[in-house]
């Protein structure tokens, strides 16, 4: 999958680019010859738009039973933690605080930078129309918003109507994805309590279902290379050289936020909860950092992480054994952060301001959704899409940061696959506690 993923990556980047530059070109000939601008215009809006809602909607198809298969599944296939002992709950424990920390600092850097508040009111405007419609519309959905409490959480998380909150109220709204995430919690839970037989049978037809919409994400991956420079190209020559910018900051900024949490939070980690040199932790893993940065799949890279943890960090085989493989598919702390930057960029970019409340259910929704982020390039995208809708986003907007993801995709892996090996050399303890039950 990884070497499928780098000639696609690549395809992406130059699309991404030909469409900006091509944008930039007609502007500046718009400049000196408006006609041929405004008929570019035209072009973009009754071409490229529709070859970009194809994409997208594409992705938007599978949101429900992608969501819905992979968080039961990944449930499902965690059994009886109270037979696992005290490995199991220490491990779960560090991923949950991991990815929770590193949502945190990509929230906070979104909020200390706010890139999406560099566009001006007339070019925000142009956005909202660009990718919502209208800007009534999206004024409405907003003003449908009610203020967060402790009622119109429960409203939020267990609708009286699952159906009706997920499927969405009208033809041109996305259901809710807060109900569908709690549903696919307890159903999970509730496979665990099911004989052998009945478990493997649900756990097999929620893999099944995962796969197939796995591979419709693949189908619509293949769009990419043609749709990204698409929507680009219409974004710049009708909202013009701000939104360059803007995106610009965004990427700038959620790198810094991916880089401090590996080699800040991670280095803490290392040095008070597992008693090693940071510095020298991490030039023992650099080559499981470049084979991630490289391949850009966490999977990929689990058995060079194994290698290394028992060769280079003399870790215990029982610890390795059980957290990597693990980790690989539930500590997913850089996309946990990339998802919560994305939807508060795109919220600031659209004029939607998330209050502390909103941004805190933000912070779990992101943690939980990239637990069911399938494990191809792009498979978190389905997901931000319908975390965008939570909070009266259109979900049309993460075409904003399509191009983008693929710069930082490779990032991200990195700091995955970095937090599973600090991960478990904490669990694994300082020398003197690395005795842990099997």
């Amino acid at each position: 999958m990884s070497q499928k993923a780098s000639p696609l990556a690549r395809r992406i980047l130059v699309g991404l680019l030909a469409g900006i530059v091509a944008g930039l070109a007609t502007l500046v000939l718009g400049h000196f010859h408006p006609p041929a601008l405004a008929f570019m215009q035209r072009v973009a809006t009754e071409v490229l738009d529709p070859f970009g809602q194809v994409f997208l909607r594409l992705l938007f198809f599978v949101i429900v039973p992608l969501v819905f298969a992979s968080l039961a599944s990944g449930v499902a296939q965690l059994g009886r933690l109270d037979r696992l002992g005290p490995l199991a709950g220490r491990t779960f424990g560090l991923f949950v605080a991991n990815m929770c920390v590193a949502v945190l600092l990509g929230l906070l850097m979104m909020n200390l930078l706010e890139p999406g508040h560099f566009l001006n009111a007339d070019t925000r405007a142009s956005l909202v129309r660009q990718y919502s419609g209208t800007s009534a519309g999206l004024m409405q959905t907003r003003a449908a918003q009610p203020a967060l409490n402790a009622a119109t959480l429960v409203d939020m998380f267990m609708p009286r109507n699952l159906l009706g909150a997920v499927v969405g109220n009208d033809r041109n709204r996305l259901g809710d994805v807060l109900p569908l995430i709690v549903f696919a919690i307890l159903v999970g839970a509730a496979a665990t309590q099911l004989v052998a037989q009945a478990r493997t049978q649900v756990l097999g037809a929620l893999e099944t279902v995962a796969a197939l919409m796995t591979r419709v994400v693949d189908f619509a991956l293949k769009l990419a290379p043609y749709a990204v420079p698409a929507m680009i190209y219409s974004v710049v020559v009708k909202v013009g050289v701000d939104i360059l910018v803007t995106l610009s900051l965004f990427v700038a900024g959620c790198a810094a936020a991916l880089l401090v949490h590996l080699f800040g939070t991670m280095s803490l980690w290392l040095k008070f909860f597992a008693g090693r040199s940071p510095l020298g932790f991490f030039r023992q893993i650099r080559p499981v950092l470049i084979t991630a940065f490289s391949t850009s799949s966490s999977s990929a890279c689990l058995p060079a992480s194994l290698a290394v943890a028992r060769e280079e960090l003399k870790l215990p085989p029982s610890v390795a054994g059980f957290v990597l493989p693990l980790g690989a598919t539930m500590n997913m702390s850089g996309t946990a952060l990339f998802e919560g930057c994305v939807v508060l960029f795109v919220a600031q970019a659209f004029g939607v301001e998330l209050s502390l409340a909103q941004q805190a259910v933000l912070m779990v929704l992101a943690v939980i959704s990239a637990v069911a982020v399938a494990g191809i390039p792009g498979g978190s995208l389905p997901l931000i899409a319908g975390l965008l809708v939570s909070f009266g986003i259109p979900a049309e907007g993460i075409g904003i940061v399509l191009g983008v993801d693929r710069l930082l995709d490779m990032l991200r892996t990195t700091v995955n696959v970095g937090s599973d090996l600090v991960t478990a050399s904490v669990v694994a303890g300082r020398p003197a506690d690395t005795a842990v039950p099997t």
